[in-house]
């Protein structure tokens, strides 16, 4: 009996053993709105797999010139297309490894209730002195934002109130701090489960701008890193996908 016992705890430290060898982590740039969903999915990803991402948030723009500058990540998670595409073409990342994980919605956003009107309609009536959005330059929900105010025919009206952020992380905590009494952040920021969490909210018609269409891309430090390809292969899963949808992002079609 003894023996059936040690032969047991043998296996059980081998198996454990093996796991810890065949372990690995990945280091993954994730777009700043995508913060909620991607912390989730890691760890439906870690738990499925015994793999680990190890996740940076930051705006699209930065991640690039960072990893145009030798930055060490292997995956990015971007707001657009444009981004992995530019990468692949200047030689930083996998060609043929791109492709959309979520098509993200823009949300003109207030942390006080009944504040923001489900029209939108507070934009043009100007009863507010400070307007939050994402550094268009670096973050295409900030680009999106202006598609928007020129689609309105108010971005000359509303450009001195305009407070810009680096990322859509940083614009969304204006308006939560109070700095800023509404302002133009990530449907994702806010909503889980089928609603507003908190605040009042305009949901942007997507025909007021282009498709916020978000892409992942392997990069050439991932290449060897089998925790960074199962990462991708991972997020295209039944359990990623729902929680994707879980934060109001449409899925690719």
């Amino acid at each position: 009996m003894f023996k059936n016992v040690l032969i047991r705890f043998c296996l059980f430290f081998l198996l454990l053993m093996c796991q810890s060898t065949f372990a690995a982590t990945t280091l993954v740039a994730v777009a700043a709105n995508f913060s909620k969903p991607m912390s989730e999915i890691a760890a439906g990803f870690e738990k499925a797999t015994g793999h680990s991402a190890n996740l940076s948030f930051g705006s699209t723009g930065k991640f690039v010139s960072q990893i145009e500058n030798g930055g060490p990540f292997e995956i990015l998670l971007a707001a657009d297309e444009k981004s992995p595409q530019k990468l692949i073409k200047d030689g930083y990342a996998v060609s043929g490894s791109q492709f959309i994980y979520a098509v993200g919605k823009l949300v003109l956003w207030s942390a006080t209730a009944g504040y923001v009107d489900e029209k939108g309609e507070i934009l043009s009536s100007g009863n507010f002195k400070h307007l939050a959005l994402a550094d268009p330059k670096l973050a295409p929900y900030g680009a999106a934002a202006i598609e928007v105010l020129n689609d309105l025919k108010l971005q000359d009206k509303l450009q001195p109130l305009i407070v810009q952020s680096e990322n859509i992380a940083q614009a969304c905590q204006f308006i939560s701090t109070g700095n800023a009494e509404l302002g133009f952040v990530a449907l994702s920021q806010v909503f889980e489960n089928g609603k507003i969490i908190n605040g009042s909210a305009w949901i942007v018609p997507a025909q007021l701008h282009a498709p916020i269409k978000q892409a992942a891309v392997l990069l050439n430090n991932g290449i060897e890193n089998p925790a960074a390809t199962e990462l991708l292969v991972y997020l295209k899963s039944a359990p990623a996908l729902e929680v994707i949808k879980k934060y109001g992002y449409d899925l690719a079609q």
